[in-house]
């Protein structure tokens, strides 16, 4: 029988990689500690530094707990030539880590856009129009950097690369993400599908498809986000004009369960595709939001209600 494998993130924890954004800085120790406690068996590096950056001390904290490395977030502004190099640099320091404490399954290099960075994008997350998007010219650029960047990835570590869609950055649509696909070199980068991003990407959650979409992109997702997204909350972003931050810290990604996101249909779509990686749930907790650890006890026993779908 199949066994839903579920991990969860620093950023649960409140610890975010927009400056603006982050929430109490939990240490690390005490977030692995409430993350395994809460039943997830797996965990993402979170910004380089909040974890040991010693394999052997990174190694141990996770052995002691039973976790299992499964990614690392590297953003890099690939619109920009002149970052690709610092880019890779970056992703190699942080891929060298991971595969020093690699297990089973092996870590993914989480890359993305430098979300956040650009005003345009910042203010339409969530509303963005054709006219927002990179041109012909912008688009080879943003795909060089991101195959340079897996390509090297892989040579130099073994480990591969997914990329991530996500508001407030150059690929949060669905066409973006079509066309970054479409450029990409699938031996070498994938995608890590986050349905929150996803669903509120669209412009309008509530009529998202997010299963559609996973079959839509199903040959290039490696890997799998679990986020839910509030439509009414999306809906008076949109109405208020409110940016990314300013949705986030109304709780435009809420608990699972709780939003417009079908999980028990995406869980019958994974079994249905074999998926057999992990599943991460990732819950941005900002200030005065509630408890990370409660948050994440709901989101993990919501997961158990529904776990029949896929195993």
């Amino acid at each position: 029988m199949a066994v839903l494998r579920v991990g969860n993130a620093p950023c649960s924890w409140g610890t975010l990689e927009f400056e603006s954004a982050q929430g109490e800085q939990i240490g690390f120790s005490r977030m692995l500690d409430e993350l395994a406690a809460t039943g997830y068996t797996g965990t993402e590096l979170g910004d380089w530094g909040y974890m040991p950056t010693d394999p052997s001390a990174l190694s141990a904290e996770l052995s002691r707990r039973d976790l299992v490395m499964l990614g690392a977030f590297v953003p890099v502004a690939l619109k920009d030539r002149a970052a690709h190099r610092p880019g890779v640099a970056a992703a190699l320091k942080t891929a060298r880590l991971l595969a020093s404490v690699a297990t089973h399954p092996k870590p993914f290099l989480v890359l993305a856009d430098d979300n956040g960075s650009v005003p345009e994008r910042t203010l339409n997350a969530g509303r963005v129009t054709p006219l927002m998007s990179l041109n012909a010219h912008q688009w080879q650029i943003f795909a060089e950097g991101a195959n340079l960047v897996a390509r090297t990835v892989l040579a130099e570590t073994g480990l591969r690369t997914v990329f991530h869609h996500h508001c407030a950055g150059y690929v949060e649509t669905p066409d973006e993400i079509a066309r970054f696909l479409q450029l990409t070199d699938p031996q070498s980068i994938g995608l890590v599908f986050d349905t929150g991003h996803y669903a509120y990407g669209s412009g309008d959650p509530a009529t998202a498809g997010v299963v559609a979409a996973l079959e839509r992109f199903k040959d290039r997702v490696w890997y799998i986000h679990f986020k839910d997204c509030q439509p009414d909350v999306a809906a008076e972003a949109r109405s208020q004009g409110w940016d990314y931050f300013e949705a986030l810290r109304h709780g435009v990604f809420c608990e699972l369960g709780k939003g417009c996101v079908d999980f028990p249909a995406v869980l019958r779509w994974l079994k249905s595709t074999g998926y057999d990686g992990y599943t991460l749930v990732e819950q941005d907790v900002l200030p005065g939001m509630g408890s990370p650890a409660e948050s994440a006890r709901r989101n993990r026993e919501y997961l158990r209600s529904i776990e029949s779908n896929f195993a």
